[in-house]
């Protein structure tokens, strides 16, 4: 036997062997354990501060509680490593965990689509990184595999095992694109900037109740209140203006942790993401999984000139259950034209200008044009029955201040919906593009798609509109192209999988 079939051997029995997790694990939850410890130590101090505690019972009383809790924290994790195992074999990535019930599961490694790396700021000072694996299959808890933690070094491996062909970053391929920190401007072009003060203020004030600091947080509230509605012509716009800062200030911080660091690279047949600053993120995606390319721009980032790139492919998995990033994102908010020439590079093809897209009916434009003439008359209906209901004059105005606000805003985000409509067929790509609030151009691959949906509302038929809906196992499931005249959207859905839709096409009364 040869000396590579012996060493080929060698390693493939030491992948059936099962392995432990980290055991750095330990250090790791000991200082998460601090999320439970302070506010467990507040709440005792507010406690038997109350009943006169001497501040030495106070000390020891918290010492106790702060060594309880960091010990539980502890013995759970020494369970958990203990009955958890998992291994790679030829074919399989299987793992066994458990405490109470012992659950057995495995992928088939020809079958994964996807390999998340993430290390927060706790596992990164350890040098420990949880590893997520994706099928892209859609039944419930079946379609990933994770393993929290392994050494950075383990979960590199396992990275390029499961997806073969993949390289470490010094041997990569030239990137697609690199963090630019001018991008940075875009950052507060977002409705977090608005929403944001608030969001935090909401959080401190539940987290100050949860301890014990009701009193307080009721007496600053009832402050704040009485101090709006003694001048609420300047306390308003003030505190419009201070929530704006603070929202600016979190999303520049936001897009600084999410995006720091962040590079896009071609592997051989894969696309890898690599960002964070304090959470080092790294997602892994075979490309052949790749089913198009959306580029999605919002109406704050839109008025800017930024928009973003988001992947439609199998295999993305999901976020998890206290995760609010979107998986799909292949870019943070960069220019207009960088990301569309991102987004050609990524799908391999020339995406057409919003200029070379076939335009709709006039129709859709009246559509959308009633509609927001109806929602301003069901604001005005609402404003006059709150008006003959409040006592206060300056809640009134602001309350008729919504319809008078609503109609100009209506009319032009209703012109901005009929402008933003378009399609086009390219060579491998379906091009649809909708949206006034956001809005999305994709490019979906032809050849992944596996159906049509034609949708025909009643006044939709009134005016000769229909929506063609192209349905994939990828991304969002479906990709609309909205309201277009009727012979066209058919002829499109024929042209763009020829064969698909022919058998239920009835051209003789279409052309009629």
């Amino acid at each position: 036997m040869s000396e590579i079939s012996v060493r080929r051997a060698q390693d493939a029995s030491r992948s059936q062997d099962w392995q432990r997790l980290a055991r750095r694990s330990l250090g790791a939850s000991a200082v998460k354990s601090s999320a439970f410890v302070v506010p467990a130590v507040l709440g005792l101090v507010r406690f038997l501060t109350t009943r006169d505690w001497p501040v030495a019972g106070v000390v020891a009383v918290c010492a106790g509680a702060a060594v309880l809790i960091v010990a539980g924290v502890l013995a759970y994790d020494v369970i958990r490593l203990r009955t958890t195992r998992w291994r790679l074999t030829g074919d399989r990535l299987e793992l066994r965990s458990g405490i109470a019930v012992r659950q057995r599961r495995s992928i088939p490694r020809d079958r994964v689509r996807s390999v998340d790396l993430r290390a927060d700021p706790v596992l990164r000072a350890f040098g420990l990184t949880a590893v997520k694996v994706g099928t892209g299959e859609r039944s419930a808890g079946d379609d990933e595999l994770r393993l929290d933690p392994l050494t950075r070094h383990d979960a590199e491996t396992l990275r390029r095992a499961l997806l073969p062909g993949a390289v470490a970053g010094p041997q990569a391929d030239a990137p697609l694109a690199e963090l630019k920190w001018s991008w940075i401007t875009y950052a507060p072009l977002s409705v977090w900037t608005f929403t944001g003060a608030a969001v935090v203020l909401g959080l401190a004030y539940k987290g100050l109740n949860t301890i014990g600091v009701k009193v307080l947080t009721t007496e600053v509230a009832e402050g704040l209140w009485s101090w709006v509605t003694a001048r609420p012509l300047v306390t308003v716009p003030l505190l419009i203006v201070a929530n704006a800062a603070v929202g600016v200030l979190g999303a520049v911080l936001l897009f600084a942790e999410s995006w720091g660091r962040y590079r896009l690279e071609r592997e051989p047949g894969r696309l890898r993401l690599r960002r964070g600053l304090l959470t080092a993120r790294s997602l892994t995606m075979e490309e052949r999984r790749l089913r198009g390319v959306e580029i999605s721009e919002p109406l704050l980032l839109r008025l800017g000139g930024g928009a973003r790139v988001k992947a439609i492919a199998t295999g993305l998995g999901k976020a998890g259950e206290n995760e609010t990033e979107d998986v799909a994102a292949l870019t943070p908010p960069l220019p207009r034209a960088v990301a569309g020439h991102l987004a050609a590079e990524i799908a391999r093809t020339n995406l057409p200008a919003p200029a070379g897209l076939a335009a709709h009916p006039r129709a859709a434009r009246r559509r959308r044009i009633r509609r927001a003439l109806v929602t301003v008359l069901v604001l005005a209906a609402g404003a006059a029955a709150v008006s003959s209901l409040v006592p206060w004059a300056w809640v009134r105005a602001w309350v008729w201040a919504a319809p008078a606000v609503a109609l100009p805003l209506g009319l032009w985000l209703a012109a901005e919906s009929a402008r933003s409509l378009g399609h086009a067929l390219g060579g491998r790509h379906l091009i649809t593009r909708t949206g006034a609030v956001v809005r999305r151009t994709v490019a979906l691959d032809r050849a992944g798609i596996s159906g049509w949906t034609i949708t025909e509302s009643l006044f939709q038929r009134r005016h000769g509109l229909l929506t063609v809906s192209a349905t994939t196992a990828a991304g969002d499931g479906r990709y609309d192209v909205v309201d277009v005249g009727r012979g066209d959207g058919l002829d499109l859905a024929s042209r763009a999988v020829p064969g698909l839709l022919e058998p239920f096409l009835d051209r003789t009364a279409r052309n009629a």
